[in-house]
């Protein structure tokens, strides 16, 4: 894995929906063949990149409220990032 890597997947991600940011671990484990050293790394540049540009970032199992709802991290989630309405 890459800075390229993370910078490219960070880009992607809010392309998709700047608003709402979710990773999967089937996206990163199985599509992208990640160690887990590297899902580690990743999750971390990820948490410090997000949570800089003003957003609210959640691990899994974490409980947040979104969209007046509240929500939970699925385990299947790694990472939930959303800008504060």
């Amino acid at each position: 894995m890459t800075k390229q890597f993370v910078t490219d997947y960070i880009d992607k991600k809010i392309n998709e929906n700047e608003n709402f940011i979710r990773y999967t671990f089937y996206e990163l484990k199985v599509k992208n063949n990640l160690s887990d050293e590297e899902l580690d790394e990743f999750l971390r540049l990820n948490m410090n990149y997000f949570e800089n540009k003003g957003y609210k970032v959640y691990l899994t199992n974490a409980k947040y409220t979104y969209q007046n709802a509240n929500r939970t991290v699925q385990p299947n989630e790694l990472l939930i990032a959303f800008k504060e309405e």
